[in-house]
């Protein structure tokens, strides 16, 4: 019997954090189709990151609006995914759009949990979602048979930037040379409650730069006014943010420790292995967390309940609290 090759498409959420945390999904599909090409879709943010997954062949760029049905957009991501000969595709996303594309494409295995009531885009609609706690259980579980049993353990997610690139990227950035340590701070986030005030990072900014560190601001353009500071301060601080994921990625590679909210900078720095200190406020380290380990989780004290995450907010972490698990995590490197 001919083994099956035809390709598998993933279809994860757009968000950095969840997309990196799509590279388990790949891994297991690897494992249990390794006559099978793995391709992934992704909008063009996420883009970057497929370069640096093992096991990826490639992506299918395509950005679909948000909060509106776009069905001319849809029939067209459809007739460009009917090109691929797909087999089967692992829909992680539970929104009803997201089912629409590969069903107009007509992949014979659509594989994702019902929930928006997808049955018609489904030819396989898997019930008790919200049974599974963390969002890596719910997108890998769909890469195991119908009915198997939730793993003790995941593989972690992985990306693998080669050093070559990263010299070069210095290069062209002009940061060549460098012979302080390098801290990459993350102070960009979405969520009530996830974001270490600001006026806290221009804190440790300033503390890391009397140890003798230079500070990389990394994030989009939602972190250009406080990376604008920061390096306003004088020498030994940069503002790398900007719209090119790629340059965060390349930054967090290059550094030799990170600073990072609760968001997909700390998944990124994570998949590399760049030693990251998570802050976490209304989230927890186990459920919303990378699923690598990380160097350090700084989380903030509970105003009510111990346990009810809703009452914490990074706020209430102490600027000398990031500071020590900084300076451990630079004294061992």
């Amino acid at each position: 019997m001919l083994a099956d090759v035809r390709p598998i498409l993933l279809v994860p959420y757009m968000w950095v954090g969840d997309f990196v945390r799509c590279h388990s999904v790949v891994k297991i599909c690897k494992e249990r189709w390794p006559s099978r090409p793995v391709d992934v879709l992704t909008s063009t943010l996420c883009a970057p990151l497929l370069d640096y997954m093992p096991g990826v062949r490639k992506g299918v760029v395509w950005d679909l609006p948000r909060r509106q049905l776009a069905l001319g957009e849809h029939r067209r991501l459809a007739a460009r995914l009917r090109e691929e000969n797909y087999g089967t595709t692992l829909i992680m996303s539970r929104k009803w759009k997201a089912a629409l594309a590969p069903a107009l494409a007509g992949i014979p295995e659509r594989v994702g949990f019902i929930g928006e009531l997808r049955y018609g885009l489904l030819t396989d609609a898997r019930p008790n979602e919200k049974t599974l706690q963390r969002m890596i259980d719910r997108c890998a579980m769909l890469a195991l048979p119908r009915g198997s049993a939730l793993p003790v353990h995941w593989p972690s997610p992985e990306l693998v930037v080669p050093k070559q690139e990263i010299s070069n990227w210095l290069a062209r950035r002009g940061l060549a040379g460098e012979k302080r340590p390098i801290v990459a701070l993350c102070p960009g986030t979405v969520g009530p409650g996830r974001r270490w005030p600001e006026s806290r990072y221009r804190e440790l900014a300033r503390l890391l730069k009397a140890d003798g560190v230079s500070v990389w601001v990394v994030g989009g353009p939602g972190e250009k006014t406080i990376a604008n500071e920061i390096s306003a301060g004088g020498e030994y601080a940069r503002d790398l943010t900007g719209d090119d994921l790629r340059d965060g990625i390349l930054a967090i590679a290059a550094a030799d420790a990170a600073v990072s909210n609760d968001s997909g900078l700390l998944h990124v720095a994570a998949g590399i292995g760049t030693p990251v200190v998570g802050l976490f406020g209304p989230t927890s380290p186990w459920h919303d967390g990378p699923l690598n380990k990380i160097a350090a989780a700084v989380e903030a004290p509970w105003r009510g309940a111990e346990g009810d995450f809703r009452g914490r907010t990074t706020e209430d972490i102490p600027v000398d609290q990031v500071l020590a698990a900084v300076r451990k995590v630079l004294k061992r490197a």
